[in-house]
């Protein structure tokens, strides 16, 4: 590294430490009141401070450094939100699944089952709604990032994602009362 670059470097360090001195209680405190639990605080705040950092040749002055620091909060929150959601979504996935499939300790293959179980409802969909439905629901994506890899545009993801919900829904229904039917004919025996 040459001196002025490492010059450079330590005059940004100062300037975010300084930055960071001067705002961390107003973006702490503004991360509460936009509704971020108290035990997600601290991250969404590092967040912030993270984005803010990569950013801060971006800054331009037009607005307040608080207004700036505010804005990354606000997009931070909603990234924590669609986080959020989307663990619930797997959440909620997983416990519809849970009546098909028995306790471990009663099925030593439970695991291979379950995937044999996720890939058959996933046969179910097409191809464009089961790749969406992986990247998103399963690897975590967003669906922006989807959209830039498949080159579409987003409202076409969201579509498409809803679509392999209720296709998975209606597959899982039906896969369930056939479970349930084969159960009620082996008592009958």
């Amino acid at each position: 590294m040459t001196e002025l670059a490492i010059q450079l470097s330590e005059q940004l360090h100062e300037r975010l430490a300084l930055i960071y001195r001067e705002h961390f209680a107003f973006v702490h405190r503004s991360l509460r009141r936009l509704g971020v639990p108290e035990h997600a605080l601290d991250d969404a705040c590092q967040d912030v401070f993270l984005v803010a950092a990569r950013r801060l040749d971006d800054f331009e002055g037009r607005s307040s450094m608080k207004t700036w620091l505010f804005g990354i909060a606000m997009r931070v929150v909603r990234s924590h939100r669609r986080s959020a959601w989307r663990h619930r979504r797997k959440v909620d996935a997983l416990a519809a699944a849970a009546p098909l499939l028995r306790p471990v300790s009663e099925r030593p293959h439970a695991r291979q089952d379950a995937q044999r179980t996720l890939a058959q409802l996933l046969a179910e969909l097409g191809e464009e709604q089961r790749s969406i439905y992986v990247l998103v629901e399963l690897e975590g994506l967003s669906a922006v990032e989807v959209a830039r890899g498949f080159g579409l545009n987003v409202n076409t993801v969201y579509t498409r994602l809803r679509a392999a919900r209720a296709g998975l829904r209606r597959a899982a229904e039906r896969l369930q009362s056939e479970h349930a039917a084969d159960a009620a004919g082996e008592e009958e025996r």
